[in-house]
């Protein structure tokens, strides 16, 4: 069912300061900052050859990513994204199979303009998953 890893997410302090570290000492090519205010989130997307290392800061105090900073000040790792082809066949499929789909289970337009959705971590080894349809 899942395809490619599309991004591992990190949740970061300072986004300035993450997108500098990566383009100035790993000399990653760095993208320009963009607001998610559907997710609460303003992100940066480091591009690897292989894949995407996505920077998340909060956007306003009600962002999930506010909290998960309360939690681990020095941010961290905040989920992996993994691409499918079919986002509702994906998520009926997890539903089945007894895993809990977060919000209201319809699928939101991410970051990349593609449908994503995110899977309890409780049921993915306490790791946040994020599906987006290619």
């Amino acid at each position: 069912m899942i395809g490619r890893l599309n991004h591992i997410a990190i949740a970061v302090p300072d986004l300035d300061a993450a997108s500098a570290q990566y383009r100035d000492m790993l000399g990653a090519d760095v993208g320009a900052p963009q607001d998610e205010p559907d997710h609460g989130v303003r992100v940066v997307f480091v591009t690897l050859p292989n894949t995407k290392v996505e920077l998340l800061h909060p956007l306003g105090d009600a962002s999930p990513i506010a909290g998960f900073l309360q939690k681990n000040p020095a941010g961290g790792i905040h989920h992996i994204c993994y691409e499918v082809d079919d986002i509702r066949d994906a998520r009926d499929r997890l539903l089945d199979k007894g895993a809990r789909v977060l919000g209201d289970g319809e699928p939101k337009i991410g970051a990349h303009g593609k449908p994503v959705l995110f899977v309890h971590p409780k049921d993915f080894n306490g790791c946040l998953v994020e599906l987006e349809q290619v």
